[in-house]
């Protein structure tokens, strides 16, 4: 039996064909708590879970699962380490939107390099000027850096390069040279202290949980642009409120939020040059049956002895 644990899609057809097809049966529940996760997947050889919790605790009452996959990205909502001592596998699916966050990333980057949104407001104002009220560098005379070179990152560089930004990224994990794709790797300081826009593209951990806070925020370039398509919790909010109120940075592209949705009361709604958006940089007409096709595709594959085709946590297979 597989277990569906939670979706928020129209159908579940594509998975069920896929999973029956491979001789398995197909269990569909919509759980939001522990209890509930418990009570649907207690006989369940593997999981496909979208935000329900996959607790320890839920984990712990698992006898017979033996891989456990997320539909998306992130697995903050998944115990990894839990599931590991139970000899689970946990596998995400970070390849199914690749281009839409890619796209979406430099989207924002590039409506607050131009200044869109304030000069849209200044018009509708009534408010005619053939220039801007805040100083716009050429592109071409701007660094563009990313936190983390990975997939989606990587992507975001090649769609950055045609506009003739220097490019930089940081990322602890890549060692070799990158230089042959056009990109320099360089320390955080120097990502921070020089970078003219920086897009955000690495997980949350204990590491990176409010890294851009009051003292990273405060350290980067007057005028400077941040965009975030990762994780929300990577930015403290308030912090960021403080530097554009305080005019130090130059805008703000956020999806992402640490709470979704992000509260109505929250002063990043009225802080000056930002342009948020409601964690959609994922999605597109192709990417959300993407997503649940090669989701079923890597449980089917998981339980039929194949290689798993992205493990997280420290079991790299099912055992």
């Amino acid at each position: 039996m597989i277990t569906i644990t939670d979706h928020g899609f129209s159908n579940v057809e594509q998975e069920r064909r896929l999973i029956e097809e491979a001789g398995h049966q197909l269990n569909v529940a919509q759980c939001r708590t522990e209890d509930e996760v418990i009570d649907a997947a207690k006989n369940s050889t593997a999981l496909l879970v979208q935000w329900a919790p996959v607790t320890r605790r839920v984990i712990e009452q698992l006898d017979q699962c033996r891989l456990i996959v997320r539909y998306g990205i992130g697995y903050d909502n998944v115990d990894v380490e839990a599931a590991n001592d139970r000899g689970i596998a946990v596998c995400n699916v970070p390849d199914y939107c690749i281009d839409e966050v890619a796209d979406h990333a430099v989207a924002l980057a590039l409506a607050l390099a131009r200044q869109l949104r304030a000069i849209d407001e200044r018009v509708r104002d009534g408010v005619w000027r053939i220039v801007p009220d805040r100083p716009m560098p050429a592109l071409a005379s701007m660094t563009f850096g990313t936190l983390g070179f990975g997939r989606v990152a990587r992507s975001v560089h090649e769609r950055a390069a045609p506009f003739g930004f220097k490019l930089v990224a940081h990322d602890p994990n890549v060692t070799s040279d990158i230089a042959t794709l056009g990109v320099e790797l360089v320390s955080f300081e120097r990502l921070v202290a020089e970078s003219d826009v920086i897009s955000l593209h690495a997980p949350l951990t204990n590491e990176t949980r409010g890294l851009f806070g009051e003292q990273v925020l405060g350290s980067m370039k007057r005028g400077a642009i941040i965009v975030n398509t990762g994780r929300g919790g990577l930015i403290d909010l308030d912090a960021l409120v403080e530097q554009l109120e305080s005019d130090h940075l130059g805008g703000a592209g956020l999806d992402v939020f640490e709470e979704e949705p992000l509260p109505v009361t929250h002063p990043v709604r009225r802080a000056p040059n930002v342009i948020l958006t409601s964690h959609v940089a994922w999605y597109s007409d192709a990417s959300v049956p993407r997503l649940q096709r090669m989701a079923a595709e890597e449980v089917v594959r998981g339980l039929s002895g194949d290689s798993l085709h992205n493990p997280v946590g420290r079991l790299r297979s099912i055992t």
